[in-house]
């Protein structure tokens, strides 16, 4: 009992050892800031603004879990969450009973170059939704409502885009898995019960984006299509789960040519190994037309914007809800698990075809060394994932005058906005170790918080595509930064901007009652518009 117990945890360990070595350094004491991640200490109870909810309800999940919990230590066991979960769902879905293979698929699931690309973009709450999908799937082919609510809540907590991955996956696989009774119903109620559950599931986020009155660009299109990583082009970098379109995102060293080679044909390996276990001697696995759905499907929309991007632009002009698919390399996840689970199926041996019988328990030495192969290639295929990519996450602690001008803000009773200059989306602090990431005070103040959400995206030629503003006030803020520095302070109190946060190096702004200043920071308070 206690070794059929150890080996049942295994994969859940092995994920968690992944994480210790990918994380490093962002375990020590204070955040991990980089990019879209930023945790914040005392985050607030706020409900979305005007843009488009991303961060709903991901952050309100954190500002829960920090009210029993240190800040500091929610955001690292949610980031070792994300090892444990992917590796331990991935290993449920190989039909092995063998622990080797398993492993197999643990190993390549949670260290692969799209988690990797992922994590160092910041996106921590998609990642939720990655991890949890292997387990969305199996509820999906196993059927039961409250299997699938269970497997689904770290997509709901992630938010829209870790629930984006997960529907085609779900839905496909409730679509095609066996029954056991094959009647029409029976498939449309199944399907509908799981519709009716991501959309349940959705409402934190989907409310207030079709509430919002947020606009997507269809420059995002061309700023966002999948890009090469290596030298195979952009179909041998989305087919080696790469090709994400921030070059500083990449992990070290894998443009080489030796980790895309191995990389490439790694992946080429793990398909057909999961084009193999349609023919085991039980049959096809029940989740497997639909994963291999989901997968392919994931797979072309990751090719649209590099190869196909007016259709997808003419899509996002006539309707901004088709934004999402922008990002084509997002929706990889599909295909990143059908290869964890192929990979397994290869450590797993050969498939004995019908008739043959059941595969053995266990296998010999052979078996034994092709799948301790299979658990040490993901680590040595990308090895500069390991401590922190070399560094690119790192724990640090604010510095004081944040707090203090949180707490000055967040004590005012009065109304009113808070507008953070300079006027951009992004900023890079010496004490993060100039590691870029989303301006903190978007999320540190119990108030709303308006910030310039217009990215602008550099090209591999050198040059830059502007990607306009979601939220409609940040337009009417930037005319009124715009007008005669006279009429500034009048212009923005009648949007209603209560503060302005200056950070240090930009003087442009001047006007209102000097609250706070510090090194960093300076607190201004504008009067009320007659």
């Amino acid at each position: 009992m206690r070794t059929e117990r150890a080996r049942a945890l295994a994969p859940a360990v092995l994920g968690l050892l992944l994480g210790v070595l990918a994380l490093g350094p962002a375990l020590g004491p204070g955040f991990v800031l980089r990019y879209d991640m930023v945790f914040v200490p005392d985050p607030p109870l706020t409900l979305p603004g005007q843009g488009f909810p991303r961060a709903v309800p991901s952050d309100l999940v954190v500002a829960l879990l920090s009210a029993v919990l240190p800040e500091q230590a929610v955001q690292k066991a949610i980031l070792l969450g994300v090892f444990v979960l992917a590796a331990s769902g991935a290993a449920a879905l190989v039909p092995s009973d063998r622990l080797g293979p398993r492993l197999a698929a643990a190993a390549f699931y949670a260290w692969n170059a799209y988690l990797a690309q992922r994590l160092l973009l910041g996106q921590w709450a998609l990642l939720l939704g990655v991890a949890g999908l292997p387990w969305a799937v199996r509820a999906a082919a196993l059927g039961g409502r409250l299997r699938l609510v269970a497997a689904l809540l770290p997509a709901a907590a992630g938010g829209f885009q870790a629930m984006l991955v997960s529907v085609p996956a779900v839905l496909a696989t409730a679509a095609t898995a066996p029954l056991p009774a094959p009647l029409p119903a029976a498939r449309v109620r199944r399907v509908g019960e799981a519709a009716l559950i991501l959309g349940g599931l959705s409402l934190p986020w989907l409310v207030p984006a079709l509430l919002s009155a947020a606009t997507t660009d269809p420059a995002g299109v061309d700023a966002f299509a999948a890009r090469a990583d290596g030298p195979f082009g952009v179909l041998g970098s989305l087919l080696g789960l790469g090709g994400i379109w921030n070059a500083h995102a990449t992990v070290p060293g894998q443009d080489s040519w030796w980790s895309a080679g191995v990389r490439l044909v790694l992946a080429a390996v793990a398909v057909r190994g999961f084009v193999r276990l349609r023919a085991g001697a039980r049959g096809a696995p029940p989740y497997w037309t639909g994963l291999a759905a989901a997968a392919g499907a994931g797979l072309a929309v990751a090719c649209l914007g590099p190869f196909a991007p007016g259709p997808l632009k003419a899509l996002i002009g006539w309707w901004p809800g088709f934004g999402p698919l922008r990002d084509g390399q997002l929706h990889l996840a599909s295909f990143a698990l059908l290869q964890a689970v192929g990979l397994g199926g290869v450590a797993a041996g050969p498939v004995p075809g019908p008739g043959a019988g059941p595969a053995p328990s266990a296998g010999g030495p052979a078996s034994r060394a092709v799948a301790a192969v299979a658990v040490a290639v993901p680590v040595l295929v990308l090895p500069s994932f390991a401590l922190g990519a070399f560094g690119r996450l790192a724990a640090v602690d604010y510095p004081d005058e944040w707090r203090r001008v949180q707490a000055i803000v967040n004590a005012d009773p009065a109304p009113g906005a808070l507008l953070s200059l300079p006027w951009g989306a992004h900023r890079a602090f010496g004490w993060n170790g100039g590691r870029v990431i989303l301006d903190p005070a978007s999320k540190m103040f119990a108030r709303r918080t308006v910030w310039n959400d217009e990215l602008l995206v550099g090209l591999p030629d050198g040059g830059r595509i502007t990607v306009a503003a979601e939220d409609p006030l940040v337009t009417e803020v930037e005319t009124a930064l715009e007008g005669r520095p006279e009429d500034r302070v009048r212009a923005l109190a009648a949007l209603g901007v209560r503060y302005v946060l200056v950070h240090s190096g930009d003087n442009a702004f001047h006007g209102g009652a000097t609250v706070f200043q510090g090194e960093e920071l300076r607190l201004l308070r504008l009067g009320h518009p007659r």
